[in-house]
């Protein structure tokens, strides 16, 4: 199967992501005086943005690049959960499935940007406002309930963990029972709860993330790809598993024994490395569903990720931008 077989399939895609949705907002402005109050730079504020982050983000990479893309999760009852729900619409991303709980506020991260002479925006501070209150059984079976209905139509149920708290061990064994029926690929993005996603199809996590779970250091491919087999088998993973590496790459081992390793793309100018997780592990969820191998998969979701740190904050390429990348 060619990368354009591929990439053409992902149109006919149906995902559902699940986790922590969050609000990115980036205050942009210009630095060029120091404050007389403190040693810090006064910030002219020049812009204001706000993108679906978290959860929400690997739903935007998925709808940018042509499938149909639902988010689920919980937010608060609060302004900020307006703006994610305007920011999804926006970026074609069903939102219906954001459960308001009012004794939860909506996680928002605020990333304060400056520009400084002639540079790209710099950041100089991150402010989070996190909800983090216990997910009642309610709101967990509203979001089960939810999920429940678009499973049967859905081609991969994809569980986005930032550690807030909504990915409970009840969330996520409604999942799998979500999955079952249709046979969907139930896919993670875990950030160190590796533990909750046994039986997973697929499971990425960064290098620190696996270096730490295993209790060892990993420093070159060969130890890596060791890392992503024992995972894989511990893990006991239908699919397979995948490791992201930043400037190195990406290692991957899947269920059958293989594994390999796929260098990162050329990078000249890396404004940015925010997201690009999120999108890898949206793309190689969608390549899976396609009827990629892993070892495709990986590399076309490498490829993605080459294009999201080129670029400040989270980015979502398109599927012209993809091709061109892989061509490239």
């Amino acid at each position: 199967m060619t990368d354009h077989d591929i990439l053409t399939r992902f149109a006919r895609l149906r995902v559902l992501v699940i986790g922590d949705a969050i609000l990115d907002e980036y205050i942009i402005g210009r630095a060029d005086r120091l404050s007389r109050e403190a040693p810090i730079p006064v910030l002219e504020v020049q812009e204001r943005r706000a993108v679906p982050g978290g959860a929400a983000n690997p739903a935007v990479n998925a709808a940018a690049l042509g499938a149909k893309a639902a988010l689920f999760g919980v937010v608060g009852a609060d302004e900020p959960s307006q703006r994610l729900g305007a920011a999804l619409t926006a970026h074609g991303v069903e939102s219906g499935g954001l459960i308001a709980d009012p004794e939860r506020g909506t996680t928002v991260k605020t990333r304060i940007m400056a520009r400084i002479g002639t540079t790209f925006p710099q950041q100089v501070a991150r402010l989070d406002s996190i909800g983090r209150g216990a997910l009642s059984a309610g709101t967990t079976n509203r979001i089960i309930d939810a999920v429940a209905r678009k499973a049967r139509y859905a081609d991969a149920l994809l569980l986005s963990d930032y550690r807030t708290g909504s990915l409970t061990p009840d969330l996520i064994d409604g999942m799998r029972a979500c999955a079952a029926s249709p046979g969907a690929i139930l896919a993670a993005d875990a950030q160190g709860d590796f533990d909750k996603y046994v039986g997973f199809d697929l499971m990425k996590c960064n290098a620190d993330e696996a270096a730490a779970y295993l209790g060892r250091t990993l420093t070159d491919d060969t130890e890596f790809a060791a890392a992503a087999h024992e995972l894989c088998q511990r893990l006991m993973l239908r699919r397979g598993m995948m490791i992201t590496r930043g400037a190195d790459g990406v290692t991957w081992a899947d269920a059958k024994g293989g594994a390999g390793h796929v260098p990162a793309p050329r990078v000249e100018d890396v404004f940015d490395t925010v997201g690009a997780g999120d999108t890898a592990i949206a793309v190689v969820t969608l390549a899976l569903c396609a009827g990629a191998e892993l070892s495709d998969a990986a590399r076309i979701a490498n490829a993605a990720s080459g294009i999201v740190v080129r670029h400040i904050g989270n980015y979502a390429p398109s599927l012209s931008e993809l091709r061109a990348a892989l061509t490239t």
